[in-house]
């Protein structure tokens, strides 16, 4: 079997609706209004690293502060409300870098067009995913923050490899015949998305001759990405469920 017939394979055993329930895109699939999946969707990818389980409750942990709405939360709630969030925290990530989000969302929605409009309009400027991360990090530190708080918003032109921002651009703007990505946004093709790297996927795509850089940063997306469209150009990022598949279970 070549590689192309391993991956096709691998993407089709684990690109199914059963992948959702252990994945922390199960947590914006609990809703159902668009702009409640946006938000839910982003705050998840932001706290996605570390156990999955981890990562799940926690952010049902955040859905719940918010009423299940996340939406009417961001754009409705009073300063009162923002009370019940002191004790929030997951890992590195606390109260005050959850309570700016939220008001940077706020912003966002209220003059922006919220999440798909600000990276729809930065994708259509500057026609690169690296820029749209970029520009939307920018966007988003445009309201108070703690000097602590940036560190969780990735800056893929200092390196990284923004694997939280990029599985979410996944999550949004992904066609997908199995229902696993919403393919929300309209604006961005899903041929301009970048690999969400992390160590799983990494590992593997170093293990199949896919990627030779070592480190895991932005070069190293761009690198295995530009491998992957020689594969499917219209969708190269599909590859991301065969290579995280296979990594986290020892498949390869």
């Amino acid at each position: 079997m070549d590689i192309l017939q391993l991956l096709n394979q691998q993407f089709h055993h684990f690109h199914q609706s059963s992948f959702i329930e252990a994945d922390p895109i199960s947590i914006p699939h609990l809703l159902h209004q668009k702009e409640d999946i946006e938000i839910a969707g982003f705050l998840t990818a932001l706290i996605s690293w570390g156990r999955r389980p981890a990562i799940l409750k926690a952010a049902r942990q955040m859905l719940e502060l918010m009423e299940n709405q996340p939406y009417s939360f961001v754009m409705q709630a009073h300063r009162s409300d923002l009370k019940r969030f002191e004790h929030f925290v997951y890992r590195t990530f606390n109260s005050s870098d959850l309570l700016f989000l939220l008001e940077a969302l706020h912003q966002l929605y209220a003059t922006n067009g919220g999440l798909e409009g600000v990276c729809t309009q930065l994708y259509r400027q500057h026609g690169t995913i690296k820029d749209t991360i970029t520009g939307l990090r920018v966007r988003l530190l445009q309201s108070h923050h703690l000097k602590r708080s940036e560190k969780h918003l990735a800056n893929p032109q200092k390196g990284s490899a923004a694997k939280r921002i990029n599985m979410f651009l996944r999550w949004m703007v992904r066609e997908d015949t199995r229902g696993v990505d919403f393919g929300l946004w309209k604006g961005i093709p899903s041929s301009a998305l970048m690999i969400p790297l992390d160590v799983h996927s990494g590992n593997t795509a170093r293990k199949l001759g896919l990627l030779l850089r070592k480190q895991n940063d932005w070069k190293a997306v761009e690198e295995l990405t530009a491998t992957l469209r020689r594969f499917d150009p219209d969708d190269p990022v599909k590859y991301d469920y065969a290579l995280f598949g296979m990594g986290v279970n020892g498949v390869i």
